[in-house]
């Protein structure tokens, strides 16, 4: 079910070669259909996002539906189970106290002669976060994109989710949506609403910022939209690197792998790196024990044959070079002494230290967030904060004694870099 490789960095094998050249690459054809979807809600505004929404989510709404009523929002609420309620209150908790401690406030420092000079540190005013609900509804992606957005001041936040077959919000996430006080649903998802999103349309008001996974065709979209709008990283399919030593339950090891693999494209990345071939083959019959019993054992397939691997190397130092090289999306240490590793660990959207430390913590409730970087994009990528949230203006104010001092240096660079108006904006105001 799961391919065992013996590392070589001399000579790479063809499936670990795929999985270290991964890259978030569409096809013409997406790319294409993509392009055509974006222009043509951006000249026709809901004419085009309707019926967008109707040819590919297969829902017939109105322009005026699109928004989902105060009324749906607070009955979802109201109507869900108290304990969910209570868990997902937990979990917020969690999560807004990891990213309180990421606030950055603005400053300025007196640099003599009366120069002041600083940077303020603004919230984004209105952004968009995107709540995929195709295969499950990720309210848990919706506590990790709105919390940071809520620390960092956003004043304007909406959702953008699809509509279930029944044209309705799935209500776990309208009840998650109320409980952390966001009331600007709409009932729109895909290409077609990235592009709504990001000019605006009669119905939807445009945004500064789009933030949230989604499938390839919304990537694109985001990736087309990009300088109109911001946005916060093109995602790909979830991965894993699990480094396990023989201290490793094979149990855990195969559990947490196939924890990623379910997600259900058929293109996630599950990779475990071993310096004990026992261990391998223990946790490769294991995989196949556990994914028997799991309800997306055919997706979960298709993933292990592309991107699933147990990789045997000579010691835990050349497992983390691989995983560096890899710069996976999750990170897992299951070895004696994790925190012994760790400074060694460059290229992660995030590292989980020890047995207890399951991805799918992080995932849902410890606090910090699942939106992270994909397809090696961790080398110079990071996962979603509160700094995604913000933007800053530097803050300048010079004086005409310190302008005296420093003149002649300023018109020498403009002068060397041919830019004569410049030179000429400074010597104006020189006596």
């Amino acid at each position: 079910m799961i391919e065992i490789i013996k590392y070589n960095r001399q000579s790479t094998p063809p499936k670990l070669d795929a999985i270290l050249s991964r890259t978030p690459d569409f096809s013409a054809e997406q790319e294409a259909t993509v392009r055509e979807i974006v222009s043509t809600v951006k000249e026709q505004g809901d004419r085009a996002l309707l019926a967008y929404t109707k040819k590919y989510d297969g829902i017939a709404i109105k322009a005026a539906d699109m928004r989902v009523p105060e009324t749906e929002i607070k009955a979802a609420h109201r109507n869900a189970d108290p304990k969910f309620i209570e868990i997902i209150d937990a979990a917020a908790t969690n999560i807004r106290k990891f990213h309180e401690t990421q606030r950055q406030t603005s400053y300025f420092i007196e640099d003599g002669d009366g120069v002041i000079l600083g940077k303020r540190i603004l919230p984004i005013e209105r952004v968009a976060l995107l709540i995929p609900g195709a295969s499950a509804p990720l309210f848990s992606t919706l506590l990790m994109a709105a919390i940071p957005a809520q620390i960092a001041g956003v004043p304007h936040l909406c959702i953008a989710t699809p509509p279930q077959p029944n044209g309705a919000i799935h209500p776990a996430v309208l009840a998650t949506a109320h409980h952390i006080g966001i009331r600007e649903i709409y009932k729109i998802f895909g290409a077609q609403a990235i592009a709504a999103l990001a000019y605006g349309t009669d119905t939807i008001p445009r945004v500064d910022k789009l933030v949230g996974p989604g499938n390839p065709y919304v990537q694109i979209a985001k990736k087309l939209v990009f300088g109109t709008v911001d946005i916060d990283m093109i995602a790909g399919p979830s991965e894993i690197v699990v480094i396990a030593d023989r201290t490793a339950n094979a149990k855990h090891v195969a559990a947490d792998l196939l924890s990623q693999a379910e997600h259900g494209s058929g293109y996630e990345a599950a990779v475990c790196i071993t310096p004990s071939a026992d261990l391998a083959t223990q946790i490769a019959d294991e995989i196949a024990h556990q994914a028997a019993d799991l309800t997306h054992r055919e997706a979960i397939q298709k993933a292990l044959d592309r991107f699933g691997a147990i990789v045997v190397v000579r010691d835990l130092a050349e497992g983390i070079d691989l995983a560096n090289r890899i710069a996976p999306e999750h990170l897992e240490l299951i070895v004696a002494d994790p925190w012994a590793h760790l400074q060694t660990v460059r290229h992660a959207g995030a590292v989980f230290l020890g047995a207890a430390s399951s991805e799918p913590v992080g995932d849902y409730y410890a606090g910090t967030n699942h939106i992270l970087p994909t397809a090696g994009a961790a080398r110079f990528a990071s996962s979603v904060g509160v700094d995604t949230f913000t933007k800053n203006i530097s803050i300048l104010q010079y004086t005409d004694q310190r302008l005296q001092k420093t003149a002649g240096h300023i018109i020498s660079m403009a002068e060397t870099e041919g830019l004569d108006a410049h030179a000429n904006a400074i010597r104006i105001r020189i006596p």
